[in-house]
């Protein structure tokens, strides 16, 4: 069989959602004075710990919603699934698995879409979700030292990172514990910042469990609170949408 072919027929139907944004080899490129920051964050929060991870899967409330998130840390793929009101009924699931991002409501209908803008905004969740600025050679980003800034009486390092295809954000890393403190994401007239706080030890990371998001001064803040987390490896199916009975 003409290896062409043979590509088409084993590759997944759902990457035809979204044929522009097939991953690319990670090619990371972060300055030397930002690489020093992020060493320093990734020491303080586990060292090479980071590296045998194979799974994120955390539970919480986002808002007033109980929600499920599963991360692949190795390459792309995220799976949401959020319980608004008291639950107990079936959950708006979310997914992304690196080339397409995709819905299913509590009633069973399912969407699929290559919208380049939200693929990004998918991106940049699952980026941030599993630390992905801590693999330099892993995700594909550049990363460069912005300076020193103080906020709230603390003294922060702040390094830019631009992920592939996703949003570029600020990340404040506290000069006394190495440890990420706040996320700065600017578009246009918007700004969205995200204070990290409640730092836990699990297993041999130490990792933020409580997230308050503002985009200005007159938004109302919204707090997500992890309640659980672990790091078994999830199935890559999940990450895909279902194919329809």
């Amino acid at each position: 069989m003409d290896p062409a072919r043979r590509l088409i027929l084993i590759t997944p139907v759902f990457v035809a959602l979204a044929p522009l944004a097939i991953p690319v080899p990670a090619q990371a490129q972060y300055s030397h004075d930002a690489q020093a920051v992020i060493a320093r964050a990734r020491a303080a929060s586990g060292g090479t710990a980071w590296n045998t991870l194979r799974g994120w899967h955390e539970t919480g409330t986002d808002g007033a919603a109980a929600y499920e998130r599963w991360i692949d840390p190795l390459r792309y793929g995220m799976r949401v699934e959020m319980h608004e009101g008291a639950g107990g009924g079936p959950p708006v699931v979310r997914g992304f698995n690196g080339a397409g991002e995709w819905g299913i409501s509590p009633a069973g209908q399912q969407t699929g879409t290559g919208d380049a803008g939200r693929l990004a905004t998918a991106r940049t969740e699952d980026f941030y979700g599993v630390y992905g600025f801590l693999y330099a050679s892993r995700f594909d980003a550049h990363g460069r030292l912005v300076g020193e800034k103080r906020a709230g009486g603390r003294n922060f390092d702040v390094v830019l990172v631009e992920p592939w295809r996703a949003a570029a954000r600020e990340l404040w890393f506290d000069r006394s514990t190495g440890l990420l403190g706040r996320m700065i994401e600017r578009d246009g007239a918007r700004t969205l910042t995200v204070e990290l706080s409640d730092y836990r030890k699990v297993g041999p990371l130490k990792v933020a469990f409580r997230f308050v998001s503002s985009d200005g001064p007159e938004g109302a803040a919204r707090v997500r609170q992890i309640r659980t987390l672990d790091f078994a490896p999830a199935d890559r199916a999940m990450f895909s949408l279902p194919a329809q009975p």
